[in-house]
């Protein structure tokens, strides 16, 4: 036994040398305003305000899915309502409510590093992009541009409220707009997902006795398609995941249209939904069991 062990074969630690009223006395001699002190109060202070924020970001981000979610399942009455316009109308009234939780976003973010922040607010945004491009898509059967949706996150500040609430220094203070931008990556992944959304709305068209749908939605689907194909493994690691997926909603939709096509004189038209509903599960299974 080596003479740093003890009798019980444990080594000793190097502070038992020490005694614990040293320990303690050193700890009460700490000068609580020292500089040292001082910068690590510092410290905890703007850690604790930055993290303070990334939960109120986070909690946004939330409020925004979830709108913008209903936003898409009443966009989805789009193909079964008696009156379009009214559900458009309806649609844009939600995602109005939605740009001013952005507006939030935008104002919580004034002066800080939006990278910083961004996991907080990328699922919101992906989910906001998702629903914008797909009411845009059922009004002109194209795809909106990520310059179209920044266009549209910029927010001017209601002169009336800060004419009531602040001073005419505090106008000159803060600024009056505000502005968020969708980055590259959420628009790419918000698009990946409204292909799912398309191809549901292709399937619910077709219950509706509307057979023209299904074989633009092809055509749309097959160019997003290409354009991800393009990408491919060289883009971030979220989008060539998506890849996957989107290339299932195009199998879908193809199917449809392949029904249609050959066997749609054969079937009632109230039964294709069901048809298509069932042939879509099998695809499942397969690809499942593959």
């Amino acid at each position: 036994m080596s003479g740093k062990e003890g009798s019980g074969g444990f080594r000793k630690r190097k502070h038992d040398n020490f005694p614990h009223g040293q320990r303690r006395e050193e700890k009460e001699n700490v000068n609580p305003s020292s500089a040292l002190m001082t910068s690590f109060k510092l410290f905890q202070l703007e850690l604790d305000t930055r993290h303070d924020k990334y939960e109120r970001l986070v909690k946004l981000s939330r409020d925004i899915t979830i709108e913008s979610k209903r936003t898409i399942f009443l966009l989805h009455r789009f193909t079964s309502a008696a009156n379009g316009e009214e559900i458009l109308n309806e649609s844009e009234v939600k995602l109005d409510a939605v740009r001013r939780k952005i507006k939030q976003v935008a104002q919580e973010l004034i002066g800080e590093d939006m990278y910083q922040f961004h996991r907080a607010i990328s699922p919101g945004l992906q989910e906001y992009v998702e629903a914008v491009s797909f009411q845009y898509f059922i009004k002109t059967r194209s795809l909106i541009s990520v310059e179209e949706i920044n266009k549209q996150l910029i927010f001017t500040a209601e002169d009336r409220e800060e004419t009531t609430n602040t001073t005419s220094n505090s106008h000159d203070k803060q600024p009056h707009t505000w502005s968020l931008k969708v980055t590259p990556v959420d628009y790419l992944l918000g698009v990946a997902d409204l292909t799912g959304e398309l191809m549901r709305l292709c399937i619910s068209s077709v219950g509706n006795g509307d057979i023209d749908t299904p074989f633009e939605l092809s055509q749309f689907l097959r160019q997003i398609y290409d354009g991800f194909t393009f990408i491919g493994n060289t883009g971030p690691y979220e989008v060539s995941k998506k890849l996957y997926t989107l290339k299932q909603s195009l199998a879908k939709v193809e199917n449809a249209c392949y029904t249609l096509k050959v066997r749609g004189s054969e079937i009632p038209k109230h039964m294709l939904a069901d048809v298509f509903s069932t042939k879509t599960e099998l695809i499942d299974q397969e690809e499942g069991l593959s």
